[in-house]
Formats: C-alpha cells, structure tokens, sequence
C-alpha cells in the first residue's frame, strides 16, 4: 500500500467519476492528494467522503479548469500546503455535442476548453514546479474517442484526439530539456460513471449498460477501478520509462 508514498498529486475533475476514483487509489497507496473540481458543493463534502484517509493527507480546491488564473492559484495553493508537485491526472472533462453539422459553435468551443484547454493549462503551469521538485508524471485523461471516432461526436472526438497529441508534445518537450517529468495519456470506453447518466435515463439503467456493451468485444463495460489502477501505474516509478505514449482499457473495441 505504498507504490505512492512520499508522492503529491492535482486531480481535477475529482468530486466524481474517474478523479474520485483516481483520489481514492493514490490515497490508499500512500500519496497526498489536491482534489479540485468546480462543483463547490461535492468538493465541500470530500472530508466526509473521505473520511477513511487522514485529514492530512489530502485538501481540497474549488478551481474551474477553463481559467488560466484558477490554475495558477491550484498549483499555488498545492505548493503551500504540501510542499510539491509530482503528479498531475488532468481528469475533468465533459461529453457534449453532436455530429458536424448538428453541433452548435459555442458548444464546440465549450468541449475544448474542458477537455482540451485544461490540459494545457495544467501542463503549463505544473512542469515547471515539477521540474523543479525533481520529478513528475503528467496523466491526461483522453478516450477511446481520441482514438476511434463516431459520426455523431464530433467536438468530442476532436478534443479528445487532441489530449492524445498534446500528451506526446508535453513528454517529447520535457525529455528536450532533461527534466523527469513524463506524460502520457489514457483511453478508456465506456466507464460505469455518472457521464452515463443521460443514456441511463433515456434508455433505463441496465439496458444503457447492455447496449454499450453490446459494442464491446468482451461484451461488458468497465469500471472505474480499471482506470484508477492504470492511473496508480503511471503516477508510480514504475513506470518510470514510459513517456509520450498511450494506454487503451477499451475491452478490444478498438482491435477491431
């Protein structure tokens, strides 16, 4: 329980979903932990929800991954309370929009500030801290969508694929100037989170799982600990010499 230990990560996007259950992970396995998320009432409740782990060792940040400055202010507010910066899991993103011609402008631009923006943002701002502590992995969470797109996604795709590529700019840049700060990216399918909530109510809870995972080659979906395992391997040492590159969790969809 200790393949983090001495480690500090950001996670944003942490109130739900694949951050919480990234929080979760790094925390059991000994890091200290920035949760930040814009939902301030969740991330008010994260010592309650959190209530296993010593107060100690995570805090909390109200931040809005879209905004330059409230970015400055997380990596700020992550220094002073914990001294460092190791690991940053770029977790907060949204799915919205539709195919090309359906899908409004300002809709467009809104799915690229959360999913693709913030990550440049957060790369911007954390390497330098990073560099400077000694070492860091950088975690984008991407999608299969970066890798396999849809008629009807077209900003998601977009912003998504984009993340894969900016991953590898990121790790090439930071090898370019010998810091030890890696970045990779991860690609999952369908995760059972509350980004599937809309499928659930339009089609019922089990049967939107069961159409999912009907476009699955191992005809299930995954959960979440299949993400956070895989985010505990790249945030450890590890993965130590593994930079610029991707992991897929996507049951196979993309094999075929």
């Amino acid at each position: 329980m200790s393949r983090v230990e001495g480690k500090v990560a950001i996670i944003t996007g942490a109130a739900s979903g694949l951050g919480f259950a990234a929080a979760q992970k790094l925390l059991e396995e000994g890091a200290k932990v920035m949760l930040s998320d814009i939902n301030e009432e969740v991330i008010n409740s994260m010592s309650e929800r959190l209530s296993q782990f010593s107060q100690t060792q995570f805090s909390t940040c109200i931040h809005d991954v879209t905004n330059e400055d409230s970015w400055i202010e997380l990596i700020d507010k992550t220094e002073k309370v914990f001294g460092k910066i190791n690991i940053l899991v770029n977790s907060a993103g949204i799915s919205l929009g539709a195919d090309i011609v359906s899908t409004d402008y300002e809709i467009w631009k809104k799915v690229h500030e959360v999913n693709l923006d913030s990550v440049f943002l957060g790369c911007k701002y954390a390497i330098p801290k990073m560099s400077a502590h000694g070492h860091g992995s950088i975690i984008n969470i991407s999608s299969i969508s970066g890798i396999v797109a849809g008629w009807n996604t077209a900003a998601y795709n977009s912003s998504k694929a984009g993340v894969r590529l900016l991953s590898k700019s990121v790790a090439l840049y930071c090898a370019k100037k010998g810091y030890d700060v890696r970045c990779n990216s991860l690609h999952p399918a369908f995760v059972n989170t509350p980004i599937l909530d809309p499928l659930k109510q339009a089609f019922g809870a089990d049967e939107a799982v069961a159409k999912l995972a009907r476009q699955i080659p191992m005809n299930k979906i995954g959960d979440t600990d299949d993400v956070s395992y895989a985010i505990l391997y790249l945030a450890s040492d590890e993965s130590k010499f593994m930079t610029g590159t991707e992991i897929i969790l996507d049951g196979g969809l993309s094999a075929m």
